[in-house]
């Protein structure tokens, strides 16, 4: 039997109201997936975790959501769990179409040029111009930022926990790391 994989959707940013509901702040704003379950994980920051029963859950303004969990009512209640992370199985999430790919799955997973291991992938960013994969690459002191660009990536394999680089982002991978390190080819 698989070990149950956990992960963090969303933040208890702080109480909202009297009556015990939280105001979450949700990683991946587009995503409805809290909608659907009844029990989340509650992971606190003091690394107490408890599973909780989600009594009502309604959108907010862009990237929160409004929740109430059976058992918080009042608003010191509430407060207690300000920080703590809202999990869900990762088994529950829905399936990808070809050539998509779930954040949770790649960190991780190994960068892959052509001439073999470059790095790892250490998280992913977006930005309001691209998407971008922070990778810590081999014998470096510091993670680099690589551009989710079809260009760039030539694959993303997460079964496998690889992410492809093609020859034209190994060359921009690169020239990048030569002008941070100040050396010219």
């Amino acid at each position: 039997m698989s070990e149950v994989r956990w992960v963090p959707l969303a933040e208890v940013a702080r109480p909202h109201g009297v009556w015990g509901e939280v105001r979450l702040k949700v990683y991946n704003g587009d995503s409805d997936l809290l909608f659907g379950q009844a029990e989340v994980l509650v992971r606190r920051s003091d690394a107490k975790e408890s599973m909780m029963q989600l009594e009502s859950l309604r959108g907010a303004n862009s990237g929160f959501m409004l929740a109430k969990f059976r058992g918080v009512d009042g608003r010191d209640a509430a407060d207690r769990l300000r920080g703590a992370s809202i999990c869900v199985e990762r088994q529950r999430f829905p399936p990808l179409e070809d050539g998509e790919f779930y954040v949770c799955d790649i960190i991780g997973a190994r960068l892959v040029g052509p001439s073999g291991d470059i790095g790892v992938v250490e998280n992913f960013m977006s930005y309001p111009t691209a998407d971008v994969l922070l990778v810590k690459l081999e014998g470096a002191a510091n993670a680099v930022e690589i551009p989710l660009l079809e260009d760039f990536v030539e694959r993303v394999d997460s079964p496998a926990g690889r992410v492809v680089l093609g020859s034209e982002g190994v060359e921009w991978l690169e020239r990048t790391v030569a002008e941070k390190t100040g050396r010219a080819d």
